[in-house]
């Protein structure tokens, strides 16, 4: 079992930043691909990004593009999301995801609660 939690959402004016953090417990945190992913109200959960089990590939949404930044730290078990120029279509609850594999998809082995990420215009 690997137990996801997710912290530092909030409210945030359009253009500001909010940085995201996932702190991984359980299994080998190093073994898995992590992702985030979003939902946002009455819409689907949708792929943000996610990076491999060494760092070295990373994907986006294209939308996020530019704005989002990916990272984590295997010596914490922690997985971050810098998000800059944040738009209010950006609005969303952000899951964090962990999977067995070379990236994080929405079939992810494990899941965190989320965090509210609310931008205003």
């Amino acid at each position: 079992q690997v137990q996801l939690v997710e912290s530092g959402g909030g409210l945030v004016q359009a253009g500001g930043s909010l940085r995201l953090s996932c702190a991984a417990s359980g299994r080998t945190f190093s073994n898995y691909a992590m992702g985030w992913f979003r939902q946002a109200p009455g819409k689907e959960r949708e792929f943000v990004a996610d990076i491999s089990w060494s760092g070295n590939t990373i994907r986006y949404k294209d939308s996020v593009k530019g704005r989002f930044t990916i990272s984590r730290d295997n010596a914490k078990n922690t997985v971050y999301l810098q998000m800059n120029s944040l738009k209010p279509e950006d609005t969303a609850v952000y899951y964090c995801a962990a999977e067995l594999g070379p990236r994080a998809t929405s079939r992810a082995d494990y899941w965190g609660k989320g965090t509210l990420v609310t931008v205003s215009s």
